[in-house]
Order: C-alpha cells, then sequence, then structure tokens
C-alpha cells in the first residue's frame, strides 16, 4: 500500500482570486503610489478614506492577509494593522 504525500503546494494556504473583486475596487485607475505612501502610518489616510466606501474591502483586505502583502495600505488597512490581525488568527488557532 503507497502512502500519498502532500505536495508543498497542497500545504500552502490558498490565496484568494482577484479577478472578481478588483473590478469593482474603488481605488481602480487611481495612483498606486495613494496606498503605498512612504511613511505609512502618516500618510495613509488619503488611501483609508478611498478604501472606506469601497464595496470589495472586505475581499481586498482578505486577499492582503491571505497572500502576505507586505506593503500598503490593503482594504483600509495598513501594513501594521494587517500584522495585528495575522498575529490574532495565529493565537486564536
Amino acid at each position: 500500500m503507497y502512502r500519498v504525500q502532500p505536495s508543498p503546494l497542497s500545504i500552502l494556504p490558498t490565496v484568494p482570486s482577484t479577478d472578481g473583486w478588483r473590478a469593482h475596487a474603488r481605488c481602480r485607475g487611481l495612483d498606486p503610489a495613494i496606498f503605498h505612501p512612504v511613511n505609512e502610518d502618516d500618510a495613509a489616510e488619503e488611501a483609508k478614506a478611498v478604501c472606506e466606501l469601497c464595496p470589495v474591502r472586505e475581499p481586498c483586505l482578505e486577499y492582503a492577509i491571505t497572500a502576505r502583502e507586505k506593503d500598503g495600505v490593503w482594504g483600509g488597512l495598513t501594513t501594521r494593522e494587517r500584522r495585528r490581525i495575522i498575529r490574532r488568527r495565529r493565537r486564536s488557532a
């Protein structure tokens, strides 16, 4: 009898598809620099204002968390804010 070993790819977290939600994002067509400020904590307010009323804020945020996006404002949260969510999820798992 053979044992099937999981492939390395099968144990990686699945990154949500961006095909559907990106077409509806409020940031679509805006300057990406707005969402990747040099000093993220101070300059993120403009990006957060765009995200605040975005109809796809939640899938955007989930994508950034799952894909481990290291920079920029995604789903209305900075890198630091997303890291807090990741830490909380790990502790509760």
